[in-house]
């Protein structure tokens, strides 16, 4: 009994730690045309960091035919884009503050974030 106790905490710390505490590395889009592969439930990659008071464009990928994948939000932005399927889409962003921006699907169960600086 204190072996299921045990595996249950340890798998609500991993919930935890991978839904709310895991931020993973932040790729630089600098100059290069970094594409964003959109598939398997994720955007790859997530965290794009990006030069503040310059604007700058995002290239999406969508690999994934889920409807869900179908459609991208920056509400901070008020931005919202249709990617369509095994296309390069290029959405244009303004210049921008430095902060931290959130993009994601309708569902918000694809995520990604902008980070500014």
């Amino acid at each position: 009994m204190m072996l299921v106790n045990v595996l249950g905490v340890l798998l609500i710390a991993l919930i935890v730690w991978w839904f709310w505490l895991y931020q993973p590395q932040a790729t630089d889009l600098g100059d290069s045309e970094l594409i964003i592969v959109v598939e398997n439930g994720t955007y790859q990659p997530s965290r794009i960091k990006l030069l503040a008071d310059q604007p700058a464009s995002l290239h999406f990928l969508r690999k994934d035919s889920s409807p869900c994948s179908e459609t991208i939000l920056i509400p901070d932005l008020k931005l919202s884009d249709t990617l369509p399927l095994n296309k390069v889409k290029k959405i244009a962003l303004p210049a921008m503050r430095k902060g931290e921006y959130e993009f994601h699907c309708q569902m918000k169960m694809y995520r990604g974030r902008l980070v500014v600086e």
